[in-house]
């Protein structure tokens, strides 16, 4: 079985989450706090670690480096509902492995944590040594969510919450 943490304060899209999650093989365990993650990580070992953002009184990008120290080959993933380029590079530099925006269905989260790190869009801030502009980055993580969608625009701009043809436009201008 493939142990999950997942760390987030509203109950019940923690328990709703977990309950899908368990039925796809993943051995779920639930905690509010950064404390009580990093707590969690030591004692449990997780493969898998699934950070919402914004906690009640904290952010979880304070636990990521942290976190990706003590386990350095498990997956960790950070949920969203305020998605921002700013965050999402800060995110991808502290160590995180991807970065996806709430609402979230399970077929695309089931994607993003059974994706294995070399198979990955590359998600790293650096290519070659050097550093990714913004939007390099926000590209990448188009690419990524239009994967986990199976190329499926109209889904990839409802879960990037943006309208459809922006999605389009974005996707016409590749970044150098």
């Amino acid at each position: 079985m493939k142990k999950l943490l997942l760390v987030e304060d509203d109950t019940i899209f923690a328990n709703t989450l977990m309950r899908r999650l368990t039925k796809h093989g993943f051995e779920c365990l639930h905690v509010e706090t950064n404390s009580e993650a990093l707590l969690a990580c030591q004692r449990h070992q997780p493969s898998y670690v699934l950070l919402d953002m914004k906690l009640a009184e904290e952010t979880t990008l304070a636990i990521i480096t942290p976190i990706r120290q003590s386990l350095p080959n498990s997956r960790i993933i950070l949920l969203t509902g305020f998605a921002s380029i700013a965050t999402a590079v800060e995110a991808i530099k502290l160590g995180a492995d991807d970065y996806l925006t709430k609402p979230l269905d399970t077929q695309t989260l089931l994607a993003v944590l059974n994706e294995s790190k070399a198979s990955a869009i590359t998600t790293d801030a650096m290519v070659d040594g050097e550093t990714l502009s913004a939007e390099q980055v926000q590209w990448q993580h188009i690419q990524q969510v239009l994967k986990a969608n199976d190329g499926n625009i109209s889904a990839t701009a409802r879960q990037l919450s943006m309208h459809r043809r922006t999605l389009q436009r974005k996707l016409q201008k590749r970044p150098v």
